[in-house]
């Protein structure tokens, strides 16, 4: 790292990554720890990236920072910049993706942020650390931060973590540490831990009575698939008025707040005609999604994961959603299907729907909600649907990744009739 310049220098703003972009003679320089606005001196830099020194003059929107880890704890990157500004910042990274689609008209987004204290789903490291177990997030590229505070986690999953440490200590199958996954499901926190031992029945026994003694009616071992070992009562979750069984590990939105407001913006997207022709739900996990849009119509619910398909499967009896198993990157669903929906939805991973977004513009289907964690997979699906003549008609903003660059959307897209006839 070469020395910095003494001087001070503007950011002006932030990256992809919640870094800080301050503009030198030299060029950009990403500067972790600063927000727009920001007057800094950098101790060292290595001519793209550099280490703060100091903020010289803090910028309008700086905050302190509600936690005594931030810096240290790998969970908060941007914790230093008022959540109104943050919520500002990741509808503008929304709306540029759009922007570079080329969309003619993009509708001002309705945005939205959850409060602090309500993740209920968390991945945590542990480690033995002489005689204690050190429980919490690893720290940009590095070790475990013990985790003994945080303004991220609702308080009942807080709360577990000093009697996890114990737990954790007193197993004969933990030797140097693993990982754990905890879902706060409507029965309770549901575990799924992977250690670098093997439980044998000691294990399990200690595991039953922490479970029992904790409300955790479910504790089991990451594996292909999952092994169960305690079972001490009824695993269950609702999807509105819909009880499921979700497997070990299902993935859940982070927020209940986060999941209502995407669930909103979806049924508000939902055309008020022609829905007799049922929708189609592409990645519809366990039915977060799924039971809401069947109180509209009949729903084809596509899901590639065989747990989260079986659990959808159980639940679905008596409704109007119809499940299916395909993994639609290698088998998507085809054109003409797509054709005779009234809505297409679909919520695929970080990385786009990939293959299926072909067919989506084959079947000119007319209407589309795509849910996206990503604002990169977002713009690269988007833009073919725009070459076909879809437009625009909404964008709602969800910030359920408080204090990171993480941001949740919903874009509805129409095709005008006249676009459909053409392409027949």
């Amino acid at each position: 790292m070469e020395n910095a310049v003494a001087h001070a220098i503007r950011v002006v703003a932030l990256g992809n990554d919640g870094d800080g972009i301050a503009q030198t003679p030299e060029g950009r320089i990403f500067v972790s720890g600063t927000v727009p606005g920001d007057e800094i001196v950098l101790a060292a830099h290595d001519g793209t990236r550099g280490t703060l020194d100091h903020v010289v003059i803090p910028g309008a929107d700086r905050v302190p920072a509600p936690c005594h880890l931030f810096g240290t704890c790998g969970g908060c990157r941007i914790q230093d910049m008022a959540l109104p500004a943050l919520l500002d910042w990741k509808t503008g990274r929304v709306v540029e993706s759009l922007q570079h689609v080329g969309f003619d008209a993009i509708p001002a987004p309705q945005a939205h942020q959850v409060s602090p204290h309500g993740r209920r789903r968390v991945d945590l490291a542990f480690r033995r650390v002489g005689k204690q177990i050190m429980l919490g997030l690893h720290r940009r590229r590095g070790d475990v931060v013990d985790m003994r505070e945080c303004t991220l986690l609702d308080p009942t999953l807080f709360a577990l973590l000093t009697p996890l440490r114990a737990l954790l200590h007193s197993l004969p199958a933990v030797h140097a540490g693993g990982d754990i996954q905890i879902n706060l499901l409507d029965s309770g926190p549901d575990l799924l831990i992977t250690m670098d031992g093997t439980p044998d029945a000691n294990d399990r026994r200690i595991l039953a009575q922490f479970g029992k003694a904790h409300g955790i009616p479910r504790i089991s071992l990451q594996g292909r698939p999952p092994e169960t070992l305690a079972l001490t009562g009824p695993v269950f979750h609702h999807f509105d008025d819909v009880r499921v069984v979700p497997p070990p590990g299902a993935f859940l939105q982070p927020a209940r707040a986060g999941e209502a407001f995407i669930k909103a913006a979806v049924l508000a997207g939902l055309p008020r005609k022609g829905l007799k022709a049922g929708i189609i739900e592409l990645y519809a996990g366990c039915g977060t999604l799924s039971f809401a849009l069947a109180e509209h119509a009949k729903v084809h619910a596509y899901e590639g994961d065989r747990a989260a398909l079986a659990c959808l499967k159980q639940a679905s009896g008596g409704t109007r959603v119809l499940p299916a198993l395909r993994d639609l990157n290698r088998q998507p669903v085809m054109a003409t299907d797509l054709a005779k929906a009234a809505a297409i939805v679909l919520d695929p991973p970080h990385a786009g729907a990939g293959a299926q977004i072909a067919q989506i513009v084959a079947g000119k289907p007319p209407c589309i909600i795509y849910v996206s964690c990503n604002p990169v997979a977002l713009q690269r699906d988007l833009l073919p649907l725009r070459h076909a003549g879809y437009q625009l008609d909404s964008v709602t903003v969800i910030d359920q990744f408080l204090w990171s660059a993480e941001v949740e959307s919903v874009c509805v897209l129409t095709l005008p009739e006249a676009n459909r006839r053409n392409r027949r």
